[in-house]
């Protein structure tokens, strides 16, 4: 049995463990990763830990204790008051702009986990404060990242239009943009109908995290007083720093917790319990696993088996379907710099549009980031209310599984099948 399917079945043996035991998922797979890099792939420890992602734990870590010392202090309600003036109160309008504000940070440059890592806390504060679902909020955060993300100029489509370029292959920006945001929309309107959406039409909220009776007035708003003042400038330096200097979200977010600790101690304490640790042990742990998988040329191996088939349809199919699942659990910036290169041998033979394939695959593996595996999911299952934390990250693995197989499916259906892209 070779290593590439020794590795897929361990995967598969950690998520039935962890779904049928109380053993945590995220040490199952450093577990995984331990064993069969000593057993099968004669790995050291320092190759182990090699695939440890330290970036995402600084990520995940800092931006918790940064909202969280917001949350202390009263910045985050003071937000969440100054957007409901701005929507006139109407809470079925607050996920769109939520959606809108990560779109367009993401189309302007802004890596994926800075985007959400901003907007996450931000928007789930609406949530708690106004009854919304912490698991719509959060998907329309992680979609609003993916539909913007694929702007000439954003991330991933600098990344896809490169890739596309240095293959010597056919390509459509405003074709991909387009797309990409539609479809993104699209599946908004989808979530907003599943997850609670229809009850917020018509309801008006206060500026004070309520709704508005007849007759009843709106609470005094908050003070912007020194620390929420303090707060704010660090929170327009994380988006000001990664936007414009391509600095790391993870260490600004930690740079301006310790800048807030020393001016406010006392609207500080206890953020650091604050951090979401389980999620972070959770989400390094399968991620430090899928490193493994990399390293040992699994996903490569699929690739292969794939551009093996002689029906150009059927694979194109399976490279989405590949792409989402592997995107759900990995860097979806890699999968798109990895998956479309395996596209070639489809395309080369003209029985596959390249446009239309590269939109699919660009579509499929970005739509699955909503996966807690994954960065942005991640990001929003950190910051959800610790009482609703295992309801939102049961969802969200429900959700991200569910369209990692719906999503390539509907794509492929859309964009390689017709044959006109």
């Amino acid at each position: 049995m070779s290593d590439q399917v020794i590795s897929i079945i361990a995967l598969v043996l950690i998520f039935a463990l962890a779904t049928f035991s109380a053993v945590h998922l995220g040490v199952l797979a450093i577990v995984a990763a331990f064993i069969v890099g000593s057993t099968v792939a004669n790995e050291s420890s320092d190759d182990i830990f090699s695939g440890f992602p330290g970036d995402l734990f600084v990520v995940l870590v800092g931006v918790t204790l940064l909202f969280g010392i917001a949350k202390s202090n009263g910045t985050v309600d003071w937000l969440v008051n100054a957007a409901v003036k701005a929507v006139r109160g109407r809470i079925a309008l607050i996920p769109w702009v939520m959606f809108l504000v990560t779109a367009v940070l993401t189309a302007v440059g802004a890596v994926t986990p800075a985007a959400v890592g901003i907007v996450a806390p931000i928007g789930l504060g609406f949530a708690v404060a106004y009854g919304i679902s912490p698991v719509l909020m959060g998907l329309f955060i992680a979609n609003g990242a993916s539909a913007g993300g694929f702007s000439p100029i954003g991330v991933f489509g600098s990344i896809t239009n490169n890739v596309v370029e240095r293959n010597d292959l056919p390509g459509s920006p405003a074709t991909l943009f387009t797309a990409s945001f539609l479809f993104n929309v699209g599946l908004c309107v989808i979530i907003f109908l599943l997850f609670g959406g229809r009850q917020l039409l018509g309801r008006i909220a206060t500026s004070g995290g309520k709704e508005a009776d007849d007759g009843a007035t709106a609470p005094a708003s908050l003070r912007l007083d020194l620390p929420r003042a303090l707060t704010l400038l660090g929170l327009l330096s994380l988006v000001a720093g990664a936007l414009f200097f391509d600095l790391d979200v993870g260490l600004m977010a930690l740079a301006i917790s310790v800048v807030l600790t020393l001016a406010a101690p006392k609207s500080a304490k206890g953020a650091v319990d604050k951090c979401a640790w389980s999620t972070v042990l959770l989400v390094c742990g399968i991620v430090t696993y899928v490193s493994q998988m990399e390293r040992l040329g699994t996903i490569d191996w699929l690739g292969e088996r794939v551009a093996s088939i002689d029906a150009p349809l059927l694979g194109a199919l399976l490279i989405c379907l590949i792409g989402a699942v592997v995107s759900a659990f990995a860097s979806t910036t890699g999968m798109l710099g990895a998956l479309i290169p395996l596209a070639v041998p489809f395309l080369l033979t003209g029985q596959v549009g390249a446009v239309g394939l590269i939109t699919a695959l660009a579509i499929s593996a970005s739509i699955v980031d909503a996966s807690p595996f994954s960065t942005s999911g991640a990001l929003v299952t950190a910051n959800t209310p610790p009482e609703q934390r295992d309801l939102v990250f049961r969802r969200l693995m429900a959700w991200g599984l569910g369209i990692a197989v719906v999503g390539p499916l509907v794509t492929w259906c859309l964009f390689v099948v017709p044959g006109s892209l």
